[in-house]
């Protein structure tokens, strides 16, 4: 079996950071009491969806700096 591209690796990594980011970020929200399913628009809902789009964006980025970092480094082989 080949090892996967790295188009593949890339898109798996910017997944994984993205919903792992804007999972903690509704973690952090649920801890500071911000509901994002509470009914209508309140401004606790508004900010918690505020900290899921930042958690996401975070994540995203992370992983965007992992990949580079990895590209950098010497091959071992």
């Amino acid at each position: 079996m080949s090892a996967p591209t790295p188009s593949l690796t890339d898109g798996i990594a910017d997944a994984v950071g993205f919903v792992g980011g804007a999972v903690a970020g509704f973690w952090l929200g649920q801890w500071l009491g911000l509901d994002i399913f509470a009914p209508g628009y309140g401004n606790k809902a508004l900010l918690g969806i505020a900290l899921v789009g930042l958690g996401g964006g975070l994540g995203l980025h992370a992983a965007k700096r992992w990949q580079a970092s990895r590209r950098n480094k010497p091959s071992q082989d």
